[in-house]
Parts: C-alpha cells; sequence; structure tokens
C-alpha cells in the first residue's frame, strides 16, 4: 500500500529529527549512529533507505534513500571534521590505540628478555668456564708434583764477623 504524501512528509520530517538528534550524538541505549538506528528512531522501515528491484530486473530509489544518502554524507563530514557522534567508536578508537600500545610494549618487553637471556647464557657459560679454571688450578696446587726441594745453605766454618 502507498504511501499519501501527508505520510510522507511526516515520515521524512520524523526521519530528519532522528538524523539531527544522532549526528548531535544523542543516541539510544544499543543504538549507533547508523541507519538502523535511525530507521528505529524515526519509526520508518529501514528498507525505505535501500533502492528496490521490481519483477523485470528494474532499480527504483527507496522512498527515503535520498535521507539515508544526505545522513552517510552528513556522517562522513563530521568524521573528516574530527568530530565523532558516536561514543562507542570514539571508544573503539581509545582502545585501538591503547592496544597498539600495549603491542609495541609487549614486543620491547620480548626484546629484553631476549636480550637479558642471551646475557645470562653467556655470564653462566663464562661462570662454567672460570670454575673449571679453577678447580684445574687447584688440582695442580694439590698434586705432589708440584713441590720441589729447595737447596740447602751450605755451611761455612767461619764463626763470627772476620773469620
Amino acid at each position: 500500500m502507498p504511501l499519501t504524501t501527508e505520510q510522507r512528509r511526516r515520515n521524512e520530517a520524523s526521519i530528519r529529527a532522528a538524523m539531527d538528534r544522532l549526528l548531535l550524538g544523542q543516541l539510544p541505549a544499543r543504538g549507533g549512529c547508523d541507519l538502523k538506528t535511525l530507521a528505529r528512531e524515526a519509526g520508518v522501515a529501514r528498507t525505505g533507505f535501500y533502492a528496490r528491484t521490481d519483477p523485470q530486473g528494474n532499480q527504483r530509489p527507496g522512498p527515503y534513500q535520498h535521507l539515508a544518502e544526505e545522513f552517510q554524507r552528513r556522517l562522513a563530514d563530521l568524521r573528516e571534521a574530527g568530530t565523532v557522534s558516536d561514543p562507542r567508536e570514539l571508544q573503539i578508537t581509545r582502545l585501538k590505540d591503547e592496544n597498539a600500545k600495549l603491542r609495541e610494549r609487549v614486543q620491547e618487553r620480548d626484546a629484553r628478555i631476549t636480550e637479558l637471556t642471551e646475557f645470562k647464557e653467556r655470564a653462566m657459560s663464562q661462570l662454567a668456564a672460570q670454575h673449571e679454571e679453577i678447580l684445574r688450578l687447584r688440582q695442580r696446587a694439590d698434586s705432589p708434583n708440584n713441590v720441589r726441594t729447595l737447596p740447602t745453605a751450605r755451611k761455612s766454618r767461619i764463626t763470627g764477623p772476620c773469620g
């Protein structure tokens, strides 16, 4: 059943009012700044925002398609200007930035852990080599082959200073 001119005018006014509210950031609970929420807030069927194809395959614009295009254009202009009306998008952007920073920190920590692990392995290797050297030197110092007999002093018959 086709819409009357008056119904269409009221629906368009309702869509424009809902569009203004959404673009100002006045989003309903569990709604976003999108066509689905726009249709729900305006009280119209969402299918009115899209082109339709008749049985012969010809496309004709939806009754509110021009308003959907205007909404998308205004939303894109707001985003381009840096004004985002959807708080969820702000949260998503913030979380993505935070996620990127955390990933960077994890990469830095992983690199530091790798560096410290390599240092520890080198230090342990050096300590093991030093320990082996100490053991070798102790064993050599304790062996009986290490003792040499020193020559004894000759006894002289000289007694006294002028002898």
